[in-house]
């Protein structure tokens, strides 16, 4: 004959309904009572189930059920905020770009379909679908978009705040492979924009491409930074934008401070540059903005974009000068470690592509020289 009573043992108690299904029930470390969400076909299984809340709460990881006295159910949106409010990076906050471009994936893209949702609801299912309708036609923002969700959902798993593996399993939806190709430009493509530009941004040109240096670096050159007598460029800050203001940075890594000689070619325009277009002072702006202070992206692409097409280059982008410069660099013989110096980098992937593309044109230059030969015969 079946067991039709109720037990209690040392944690919580289990009943036979009138229906003939079973209840579970127990005191939680709240100090409400709380009942199985579900009801079970036997009472066995009502006291397994109650063994995997104790289990829980050995372990530190229970949780208030959702509608419980007192219990908040923790979305995701929630938590997602505290989350971007206390994010740091090797101990320090995030940069003010990250937090900018962090907040615009979040309240674009994800928010809308998560905001709302407690954590533990969070599945895979969900996410599957989620990244299959976000960001459709921009891949680089779809992986971006997922990568943050996912560093979200990880956390969340790591502070036992989600007790089941992270939801979001996206096969490869974290990267994307670089959709434009970079073509450096030819020596003859350089020049060619060079003489098109205006003369107070030739050196700007000139300096992007050679030293291979960022936008913001260049933008935040003063002439205390510039050695004429050693011919080197003191990389120590740089400029970035977010938010609509301009902030005055050190670089994100170590490697990123550093001192980059000047072809000795350009020397005689830095210098005249120094004389025509600086600003006055040890402090003043290499490269200042009509009416003082820092030059704003846009002021040069305006520029750069009519000398570009002068070239014959309007797929060539500002910051391609600088990949340019880096594989100008590669092509002398310059080893890795050299590149990495140069460069800016802490790490050696990105100084591989351009040694990779240097390989590449000398690939193309052995075909050519080969084809003076077949001329010449």
């Amino acid at each position: 004959m079946p067991n039709t009573k109720g037990s209690r043992t040392g944690f919580g108690n289990t009943r036979r309904l009138p229906s003939g299904r079973w209840q579970a029930r127990y005191t939680g470390p709240d100090g409400h009572s709380h009942k199985a969400h579900v009801t079970f076909d036997t009472k066995g299984d009502a006291e397994s189930w109650l063994s995997t809340v104790r289990t829980d709460i050995v372990r530190e990881t229970w949780r208030p059920p959702t509608g419980a006295p007192g219990a908040k159910v923790l979305t995701f949106g929630d938590y997602a905020e505290a989350w971007i409010a206390g994010r740091l990076v090797r101990g320090r906050p995030l940069a003010d770009r990250t937090l900018e471009h962090y907040r615009t994936l979040l309240d674009t893209y994800i928010l809308p379909t998560f905001g709302g949702t407690p954590l533990r609801y969070i599945t895979p299912e969900l996410v599957d679908h989620w990244y299959a309708v976000t960001a459709v036609g921009k891949p680089t923002t779809q992986a971006h978009a997922y990568s943050l969700l996912r560093t979200i959902l990880g956390t969340a798993v790591d502070r036992n705040l989600i007790t089941t593996a992270n939801p979001a399993k996206v096969r490869g939806g974290g990267s994307t492979q670089r959709v434009k190709k970079v073509r450096p430009a030819t020596l003859g493509e350089l020049e060619a924009i060079v003489a098109a530009m205006p003369e107070r941004y030739r050196l700007m040109a000139l300096l992007a491409s050679w030293c291979a240096l960022r936008f913001g670096e260049l933008t935040e050159l003063r002439r205390e930074d510039v050695d004429t007598k050693t011919g080197t460029l003191r990389i120590r800050r740089g400029v970035v934008r977010a938010a609509g203001r301009t902030i005055i940075k050190a670089p994100k890594s170590d490697a990123g401070s550093r001192d980059v000689a000047i072809p000795p070619h350009l020397m005689p325009l830095v210098r005249e540059h120094l004389l025509q277009h600086a600003e006055p002072g040890r402090g003043g702006l290499l490269f200042p903005a009509k009416g003082g202070g820092h030059l704003a992206p846009s002021s040069l692409y305006r520029v750069f974009y009519r000398a570009r097409d002068v070239a014959g280059r309007p797929d060539l982008r500002w910051h391609d000068l600088r990949h340019t410069g880096a594989v100008l660099a590669a092509q002398t013989g310059a080893t890795l470690i050299e590149l990495m110096g140069r460069l800016g980098h802490s790490t050696p992937a990105a100084a591989l592509r351009y040694q990779h593309a240097a390989q590449e044109r000398d690939v193309e230059i052995a075909r050519r020289l080969s084809a003076m030969v077949e001329v010449s015969e």
